[in-house]
């Protein structure tokens, strides 16, 4: 799951353009933070954000793919779509959608 310094430091630009985030890594990638809230990951170059039933739908309508890393189940995370990365008004809708999400799914 590398995750390239470049990537890795244009994603964090990004995100901090909407909201403070701080960033770990795990597992060869990167966690993603907002508030002590995990919300997303890096793995391989790509931004997945947390989802579930009520996000879910905007992700696969885009052709998002679920964040799979061991072939079986799939985690609750789907590939953000790369233009909504490039876009600050979308990236501030689909990142407080996938922090709402982390904060539901900790009760």
């Amino acid at each position: 799951m590398a995750v390239s310094t470049e990537f890795r430091e244009y994603v964090l630009d990004q995100l901090r353009t909407v909201t403070p985030v701080t960033a770990k890594a795990m597992f060869g990638g990167v966690g993603i933070y907002s508030g002590g809230t995990f919300f997303a990951l890096i793995a391989e170059d790509v931004v997945y954000f947390k989802a579930d039933a009520a996000t879910r739908p905007a992700f696969e309508s885009r052709g998002s793919k679920p964040f799979n890393p061991y072939g079986k189940a799939s985690m609750s995370y789907f590939e953000l779509p790369a233009d909504v990365l490039e876009d600050e008004d979308q990236l501030r809708t689909w990142t407080r959608d996938a922090i709402a999400v982390a904060r539901r799914s900790k009760k």
